[in-house]
């Protein structure tokens, strides 16, 4: 299969370069660009590039370009679905820590030992966490749950 781009091969300056110092990573850039968003970035100047440099006297063939155009499209109708499942699924966390208010819950502690306590306030994010007593408890460390004791002047409880 030819390369559809003719002409030069040399990639755009833009394209980011390995360090030259081996066992040696760059550090996180907090303005710099998610991965996803400089895939599309990148195909998008690789497309723009090869629209470029094509031969005029041999076209890109139009369904290859429609077939790539679809192509991107849909990687990006699929990261706004799973941009949209992770709200769905941080929501139902959320909903789960606040249904626990007041139920007894039998967690893995900090020091790796089981511990039982009485929930009475929860922290609402991505990764929820239950107040037990004066423990942060993260929501993925409960093992069970269970409804608080009955009063024993409670009439339901006999």
């Amino acid at each position: 299969m030819s390369s559809p781009i003719s002409g030069s091969t040399e990639l755009p300056p833009t394209v980011p370069t390995i360090p030259a110092t081996p066992g040696t990573e760059p550090k996180p850039d907090p303005n710099a660009k998610s991965k996803t968003q400089m895939d599309k970035d990148l195909f998008l100047k690789l497309l723009v590039a090869q629209l470029k440099f094509q031969d005029p006297s041999k076209p890109t063939d139009t369904s290859q370009f429609l077939s790539q155009t679809a192509q991107f499209t849909m990687v990006e109708k699929l990261e706004e679905v799973t941009k949209q499942q992770q709200e769905m699924i941080t929501a139902q966390l959320m909903t789960s820590a606040t249904g626990l208010i007041g139920k007894t819950v039998t967690y893995t502690g900090i020091d790796g030992k089981e511990a039982t306590g009485v929930v009475t306030a929860t922290t609402i994010g991505s990764n929820p966490h239950l107040k037990v007593g004066n423990t942060d408890v993260a929501l993925s460390s409960v093992k069970e749950v269970k409804n608080p004791p009955a009063a024993s002047g409670n009439p339901a409880a006999k």
